[in-house]
């Protein structure tokens, strides 16, 4: 039996994971709960699961959660440090790490210390510390299984291949909302209207990066650190029925890909389950009724924020962390119709321009890079 710590438990992943431990009662024991700020949904988590501590993010929520679980014996912690506690949980042996943005950082880091296997969904990890993250879990002989979808299908075409006989990676995106809307309707986009996926059912802040293709430039930057391979080895293909979820290329010419229905059921159950498959009862790929797959390649100018990504991608060092960061205050202010759809590359771009990189950098290195970068898009995007 696997026991879980899930970080991130009440947003999309985490419900999603929660249900497979409720279908696999023999399979996975769930012993910890992390959340931000649902409260209501992580109290009726608890009196399910019934795990050792629950984490909220500050004292009043704590509060709030001890009085609706009185009668549950259940350690309420709250904060970074309770985040990290439930990572490094003695009792947990692979922690789902679920949060959205850079707040995952920190308690990847601290799973790793403590020698348990990750269920990586938060590509920001990745995005920002990379180098750092992997280097830590190989020296501690930690697994990191990929939640991500087109992540996960890469994991699951790299199989039981060479890996000398690698060639690239052609990784999949849907092309969002908007990939048929006409540049110069741009400017009329709501955030309900980015908020409608055609094909996925995701958290708000993925939804939006969806729709700007920033997530896909994340996927690359985490894909790069994930599989150990160069930028130029990662091609971006849209195919917008989302059923190839990605493919690798070897050397011969030959190209295998992984395909299912767009639901994150089967990437969660895998990572948490492997090396072995749960019978979930998904649903193939009505493939006469889908018909015919296409592809194109993505449009970088009418998608600027997928440019920005392989700029920080090769550039490196503090620089993705600075665009991660301004990314993150960018979803929010737009969300909050703080600014335009269009106005969230163009202060990614003008907070990218002012950062000085530093580029071997540490991890205290990165987090100042990280509060820099939200300080600067703010003076930007108020002035």
């Amino acid at each position: 039996m696997k026991k879980l710590s899930i970080l991130g438990s009440t947003g999309s992943i985490g419900k999603n994971a929660l249900t497979i431990a409720e279908a696999f009662p023999d399979r996975f024991s769930v012993k910890a709960l992390a959340a931000k700020s649902n409260i209501t949904l992580l109290a009726e988590q608890i009196r399910k699961f019934r795990p050792e501590l629950a984490v909220v993010y500050d004292e009043r929520s704590a509060k709030e959660l001890k009085t609706l679980i009185s009668n549950i014996n259940t350690d309420i912690v709250f904060g970074t440090e309770g985040y990290k506690l439930a990572a490094a949980l003695p009792s947990a042996d692979i922690v789902l790490t679920a949060v959205v943005g850079a707040a995952g950082l920190e308690p990847t880091l601290a799973a790793i210390d403590a020698g348990k296997d990750i269920a990586l969904a938060n590509k920001e990890t990745l995005v920002m510390a990379g180098d750092i993250v992997m280097k830590r879990a190989a020296q501690r002989g930690v697994k990191i299984l990929p939640v991500d979808s087109e992540h996960s299908a890469i994991f699951q075409c790299l199989s039981g291949q060479r890996r000398e006989d690698f060639e690239k990676i052609l990784l999949t995106a849907s092309g969002g909302p908007f990939l048929n809307k006409p540049a110069e309707e741009f400017s009329q986009i709501t955030p309900e209207q980015a908020l409608k996926h055609p094909n996925w059912q995701m958290g708000r802040k993925i939804t939006i990066d969806s729709a700007t293709l920033m997530n896909k430039g994340l996927e690359v930057i985490e894909a790069k650190h994930l599989f150990a391979v160069s930028q130029e080895q990662i091609e971006v293909v849209v195919h917008p029925q989302s059923i190839i979820h990605s493919m690798v290329a070897f050397k011969d010419g030959s190209v295998i890909a992984q395909l299912g229905i767009p639901d994150m059921k089967g990437a969660i159950a895998y990572a948490l389950s492997y090396p072995e498959r749960l019978a979930l009862n998904q649903p193939l790929p009505d493939f006469a009724k889908i018909g015919s797959f296409t592809f194109q390649s993505p449009d970088t100018k009418k998608f600027p924020c997928l440019a920005l990504a392989f700029e920080a991608c090769k550039i490196g060092g503090t620089l993705p962390a600075v665009m991660n960061a301004a990314n993150e205050i960018a979803v929010e202010a737009f969300l909050n119709k703080e600014i335009s759809f269009m106005q969230i590359p163009e202060f990614i771009q003008k907070t990218m321009d002012k950062h000085q990189i530093i580029a071997n950098p540490e991890m205290n290195e990165i987090i100042e890079a990280d509060q820099w970068a939200r300080e600067t898009f703010r003076f930007y995007a108020h002035s």
